[in-house]
């Protein structure tokens, strides 16, 4: 397999959606608890990215299954048919990187905590039974949820805890403080899957994927997709309100004629080959100026 293939079966460009978040949990880590173990997260950092990539492949997997003969995803759109990907090579590939992160999460929950433990089992569920199972979670209503709660939330709070363990608290002031930082990327996250729903509207119902845009109409669903981003710019505001983020996060709003641009963009049309690029810019750059705003503010 070229290496160019096996970045596209990764699907490698759509990596800032897990590696911001990260470094998110970073940020707040160090502000708020004057806390990094290197060791910890450069090994959380690695298992993270494996296991996205394995989730990226099982989900091109799963589509080329579940592709219908209605019209020629399989042979022209697919990664795997369209290069002629031998499956039991995909799938070896697949199960190697799942269990090489796996392991490494349990040596992480073993040494920090069984707390981990559980919220990696979590991440694991989700991103396996999100394109995998008789009723896939992205083909429901809920993909959106899941997709930016998981990434959005967890990739952060699971950073967070790697470095704070011993003296992490489990309690609403903790989770919610962590839960407003994060909320910028899960909403940008979870915009990055409706764009894609709705794009797909139409190729999505052929292939029997009744996702939450099937539900709600396009009209509704890009107004959904506004509201999203507008409250990303307000809890970008709150959190420096609220002092869990230092005020120079506030110059990521320099960016807003950049991201208005894009939302504005998608608005008018929505073309998948056109404008699907539109909301990955707005989550490109609008996680970048949050982590580069939030450092400054630290140094």
């Amino acid at each position: 397999m070229k290496l160019s293939v096996f970045l596209e079966l990764v699907e490698i460009k759509a990596k800032t959606a897990s590696i911001l978040p990260f470094f998110i949990g970073l940020c707040y880590s160090w502000y708020n608890y004057h806390e990094v173990r290197v060791g910890y997260v450069v090994l959380y950092f690695i298992a993270m990215v494996i296991f996205n990539m394995a989730v990226d492949i099982l989900d091109n997997y799963n589509d080329y299954h579940h592709a219908t003969e209605v019209h020629d995803y399989r042979e022209k759109t697919n990664i795997i048919g369209r290069e002629n990907l031998s499956l039991k090579l995909v799938f070896n590939i697949m199960v190697t990187m799942i269990v090489i992160s796996a392991v490494m999460g349990i040596v992480l929950a073993y040494y920090v905590g069984w707390p981990l433990f559980f919220m990696g089992l979590y991440c694991y569920l989700v991103g396996i039974f999100y394109s995998s199972g008789p009723k896939p979670l992205s083909s429901l209503p809920l993909g959106e949820f899941f997709s930016g709660f998981t990434m959005g939330m967890m990739i952060s709070l699971i950073c967070v805890y790697l470095n704070t363990s011993d003296m992490f608290q489990w309690n609403f002031a903790t989770l919610g403080s962590i839960a407003l930082i994060a909320l910028p990327n899960t909403m940008w996250i979870a915009n990055l899957m409706l764009a894609n729903n709705i794009c797909d509207l139409e190729e999505d119902e052929k292939n029997n994927r009744f996702t939450i845009v099937h539900y709600l109409g396009k009209k509704r669903a890009l107004a959904l997709f506004l509201l999203m981003n507008l409250i990303a710019g307000v809890a970008l505001i709150l959190a420096v309100v609220f002092g869990i983020s230092p005020w120079t996060m506030l110059l990521s709003f320099l960016a807003l004629p950049v991201i208005v641009k894009q939302i504005r963009s998608f608005l008018k049309v929505q073309i998948k080959s056109q404008t699907f690029i539109n909301a990955v810019r707005i989550l490109a750059i609008g996680a970048l100026v949050q982590v580069v705003t939030f450092a400054m503010g630290m140094f």
